[in-house]
């Protein structure tokens, strides 16, 4: 049986180009995937996670229009399906092959949802994707900060990302749903907050704040507010693509996935600059904000800390999301699962990858030799003591899984949590 609640962990993988398209910054490569793909799995069951967020890396199998190298993904798919893991397939990850170029290419969404459809028809066993990780994300490195791929820094760049970026998950989408009518797509998405630092910063911060949520209001075909449309409108955006996105409805068969870190929240001055403001709101509020505006289930996509001079800061936090996390369900929020990303170490996040350093983050449950961190080792323990309790009650989406050696199987998603009792001391 599908254990109900998704407790998670991932293989980093994102993939952007930097140095104008000259190099690819591999994430797997650089943190030794490739070659330990199956310890990686090892520490990953070693936990007693049975949900995967996997990436296929999408610029070594998307050689070209209808051709694709399957030799790694094979290897791997098939191994974690032996293994009975259930995986959450990211299928692009901040990065497009090199012979797509960027994602200013007006071709890129059909072309990307070619790839998921041919995905889709090798594994028909795999349920859950995220077909776009971090749309919001992605299209402000590469086109508005000018940190990524297209190294763009204008709005019109931005706009032109997001919405070839946002058109290719719905493509994507409709696609595999025609393959897999039961499948689930786990949106992974940054959940921001900008706060004014003084009154004359409150209009630009209103602004960040409305411009947050475009990716998510595209995806899930909800009307954008007055000033974003004019936004979108007056930096390349037509009404005809507006209109696409608006006919899209495909949100029922969509969870809400959001990621939160310390850096998630952001001081505005009165400048316009973005500055860090550390936690303030936190990972509950900010999370209801969206939940609010979508009403879809919810699942913590993403977290991480580094360790810290202690050893221990990591820890903290783990259990201060997962405190987060409980209160949501406590006040009727249907949670459905909870990430610590990643499985391992990380390379060169400090500086977003745009330098090639080669300098570990100490952000894994396990380091880049395999050995388990202490955060590891408290999220075994979290997972051992509540995997049992969430959800108590539930309505369940019978999914078939016969080709997993199954007769039938339950997995508790779109509608988990929300009529069960509050947990007290969440």
């Amino acid at each position: 049986m599908v254990p109900a609640f998704m407790f998670a962990t991932g293989v980093e993988n994102s993939s952007p180009t930097i140095q104008q398209g000259r190099v690819r910054v591999d994430e797997m490569e650089k943190t030794g995937h490739y070659e330990k793909w199956r310890t990686d799995l090892d520490c990953v069951q070693d936990l007693g996670i049975c949900f995967l967020r996997y990436g296929v890396p999408v610029h070594r199998v998307y050689l070209g229009p209808c051709k694709f190298d399957w030799e790694f993904s094979d290897l791997v798919f098939n191994e974690i399906r032996r293994r009975g893991l259930y995986p959450i397939v990211d299928l692009c990850h901040f990065g497009v092959p090199d012979w797509i170029g960027n994602f200013q290419n007006p071709h890129f969404p059909e072309l990307f949802a070619d790839y998921a459809e041919a995905f889709a028809r090798r594994y028909p066993w795999v349920q859950l994707y995220t077909p776009v990780n971090e749309m919001f994300v992605c299209a402000v490195f590469s086109a508005s900060f000018g940190w990524w791929n297209e190294q763009m820094k204008s709005d019109c760049g931005f706009v032109t990302a997001l919405k070839h970026i946002v058109k290719a998950n719905v493509l994507a989408m409709a696609r595999i749903l025609k393959l897999r009518t039961d499948a689930i797509f786990v949106q992974s998405e940054s959940s921001e907050y900008f706060h004014a630092e003084s009154p004359r910063a409150i209009k630009a911060a209103e602004t960040m704040n409305a411009k947050r949520f475009l990716s998510l209001d595209l995806n899930y075909g909800r009307r954008v507010d007055s000033t974003m449309y004019e936004f979108l409108m007056d930096n390349g955006m037509t009404r005809d693509e507006y209109h696409f996105f608006l006919h899209t409805n495909l949100k029922h068969h969509c969870i809400m996935g959001n990621d939160y870190y310390i850096t998630n929240e952001h001081r505005v001055s009165v400048k316009g600059e973005l500055l860090p403001s550390g936690e303030v709101f936190g990972y509950d509020e900010i999370t209801r904000q969206y939940y609010d505006r979508y009403l879809l289930p919810v699942m913590h996509t993403e977290t991480n800390l580094n360790e810290g001079p202690r050893g221990d800061e990591a820890v903290y936090w783990l259990w201060k999301e997962w405190a987060n996390v409980l209160r949501l369900r406590n006040i009727g929020i249907p949670i459905v699962g909870f990430t610590w990303y990643s499985i391992t170490d990380q390379m060169d996040w400090d500086t977003a990858l745009r330098e090639n350093n080669q300098n570990v983050n100490p952000l894994g449950l396990f380091d880049l030799n395999r050995n388990i961190r202490a955060v590891g080792k408290a999220y075994k323990q979290l997972i051992y003591d509540w995997k049992h309790v969430l959800p108590t009650q539930s309505i369940c989406l019978r999914v078939p899984l016969q080709e997993m050696g199954c007769s039938e199987a339950k997995i508790d998603l779109l509608r988990a949590t929300s009529t069960a009792p509050a947990l007290k001391g969440g």
